[in-house]
């Protein structure tokens, strides 16, 4: 993944924790309740987080194992020539 997409998917993931603890912190709410909201809302990120991370995972190992394949080639190339 490039870094500029990485660093906008963290400051995507960033402003939306942000901006859901501010939203839970400022609505009227008992105490009980601003705190599960806060849990979930902690707890639905971090699936995110996971999702994207797994996400991630995949398109390495994807593009391992495509550079593979095009050493492989180029070995094999440069054992013909030799």
């Amino acid at each position: 993944m490039e870094k500029s997409t990485k660093n906008t998917l963290i400051a995507i993931g960033s402003g939306l924790a942000v901006g859901a603890i501010l939203g839970v912190l400022f609505a009227p709410n008992k105490g009980i309740d601003t705190r599960r909201k806060i849990t979930e809302a902690k707890d639905k990120l971090a699936e995110k987080l996971k999702e994207q991370v797994e996400k991630s995972k995949e398109s390495l190992l994807s593009l391992k194992e495509g550079i593979k394949e095009r050493l492989e080639a180029v070995n094999e190339k440069v054992e013909e020539l030799v």
